[in-house]
């Protein structure tokens, strides 16, 4: 039954794609004989910001903490369904143990809180829905159900001669930056999915952690790297660097690895290597680099996973415990980001994810999951800014959202409203759960073609209101771009 229900989703969704794109070919027709009719959305930038784990109660927790923050005035403004399309477990080679994900019922997800800890998805199939347009099963990055590989927005923004990049302040082949350019069986396979994005990819920019040369605590490592999974392996790791803006053939485990062309003149782009603070500073501005690899000084995340100070428990308000010193923000990073992809004349596609979100709540850490709370905001002010000030909102989209809920926070028990306690002041907070929800998350979008998620937005839900699946997010990017999702 599930599966029936699945597939004839699909068909609905073909469907509109096929009456949108027929609907936009009549428009463009008509503007062509009108001058008073508009085509059917183009942008010529489009930025995605996602914050990994960031449900509904992050964002009013973060209000009540800070104040309100930027993207939550845009103009377009519904929620979204997250849920996989299989969930269960399966090993390598054995995807039969996987059944229908029960979808989302908005009547049972504000009757009962055991609905919300069931059939939920996690990082690389949220992350595959939200590139690719397609739900897939748990744990795959890049995959269909039946293991096709998908096309993802990196890809079909290369199609177009656009600038692709992926940002993230956690390792840069995690489930959520992989899903946007890479394919694989499994999430684990880090050094595998780190390969493929950095050898197969025709990404201009890849920002993340994962410095095997560096701990939690941004110190440098003495002897030798136990974990180099997140950049493929310590050898290729210093081969990278050494060579960097010059060299485009490494060795691995006896293999030959060559950097892609990203320009389309057929000659392959080194990756420039930047790791220092100093120098992620210096990308914010000037000439850039062609492209750019960079990875803080530190390993797991830029700032979460730091260790606690004697002061600081679980409990405790953000800032606490001081910052690692000598690592760039993720605002700094996006700039400089910024600064890489916008000299492309055709424009971009780029993937911001503030990844640590979901790491503190996955902990119940209620000050750091503030703390990555205010780093996203901040990262998303720095992209408003870039596009008033070099971009504008008739070229360029901008869509925040998050990959799923985390954590089950609220003010008490589940359901329990959170508590206001005034401005810098731990707001009353508590995590039910240490894991995923299948909970609605927030969509905000500002710029062109934004408004179209308001006509995609078909259901309604009780409490947050109309609600789209997370699949329309890359399916309307898709139509604007030229290729509608096929099923």
């Amino acid at each position: 039954m599930q599966k029936h229900i699945h597939e004839h989703f699909g068909k609905i969704i073909a469907l509109f794609s096929t009456m949108i794109m027929a609907q936009a070919i009549s428009i463009s027709a008509s503007a062509q004989k009108n001058s008073t009719a508009s085509s059917f959305p183009n942008p010529k930038n489009i930025i995605i910001m996602i914050g990994d784990g960031m449900g509904f109660n992050c964002v009013k927790a973060a209000d009540y903490f800070y104040g309100p923050m930027q993207f939550e005035s845009f103009p377009v403004k519904v929620a979204a369904a997250t849920y996989p399309a299989k969930v269960g477990s399966y090993d390598d080679n054995d995807t039969s143990k996987l059944k229908w994900a029960s979808g989302y019922n908005p009547a049972l997800a504000w009757k009962d809180s055991g609905y919300l800890h069931k059939n939920f998805t996690e990082s690389a199939a949220a992350a595959t829905a939200l590139a690719t347009g397609r739900k897939t099963y748990n744990n795959v990055i890049g995959l269909s159900v039946k293991g096709d590989t998908l096309l993802n927005l990196c890809e079909l923004a290369k199609s177009h001669g656009k600038s692709t990049g992926i940002i993230t302040s956690v390792p840069f082949s995690h489930a959520t930056p992989a899903g946007f350019v890479a394919h694989n069986k499994s999430r684990s396979n880090y050094s595998e999915i780190a390969t493929d994005m950095l050898f197969k990819s025709r990404c201009d920019l890849i920002m993340g952690c994962g410095n095997p040369e560096f701990d939690d605590n941004g110190l440098k490592l003495s002897g030798a790297w136990k974990k180099s999974r997140y950049v493929a392996d310590s050898m290729l790791w210093l081969s990278l660097k050494s060579g960097s803006g010059e060299q485009t053939s490494f060795v691995l485990k006896d293999k030959i690895y060559e950097v892609k062309d990203v320009s389309g003149d057929k000659i392959p782009d080194p990756w420039t290597v930047i790791t220092s603070e100093k120098d992620f500073r210096k990308l914010m501005s000037g000439k850039a680099p062609k492209r750019v690899l960079g990875i803080p000084e530190v390993y797991s995340t830029l700032q979460q996973s730091r260790v606690f100070g004697k002061n600081e428990t679980k409990d405790s308000p953000p800032f606490i415990t001081p910052f690692n010193p000598n690592l760039p923000s993720l605002a700094e990073m996006v700039r400089g980001g910024l600064n890489v992809l916008d000299n492309n004349p055709k424009g971009f596609f780029v993937m911001i994810e503030g990844g640590a979100i979901d790491w503190a709540n996955h902990d119940n850490q209620k000050g750091r999951m503030l703390e990555e709370m205010k780093s996203f905001s901040d990262a998303v002010d720095t992209v408003i800014n870039w596009v008033n000030k070099y971009s504008n909102w008739n070229e360029t989209l901008l869509i925040v959202t998050a990959d799923h809920e985390c954590g089950d926070l609220w003010g008490g028990n589940t359901f329990t409203p959170l508590a206001d306690n005034g401005k810098n002041k731990l707001p009353g907070l508590k995590f039910n759960s240490k894991n995923h929800t299948n909970a609605l998350v927030g969509v905000y979008a500002k710029g062109k073609g934004a408004e179209m998620y308001d006509l995609m937005a078909g259901e309604t839900d009780p409490v947050r209101g109309l609600f789209i699946q997370n699949t329309a997010i890359p399916q309307l990017i898709f139509m604007m771009w030229g290729k509608p999702v096929t099923f």
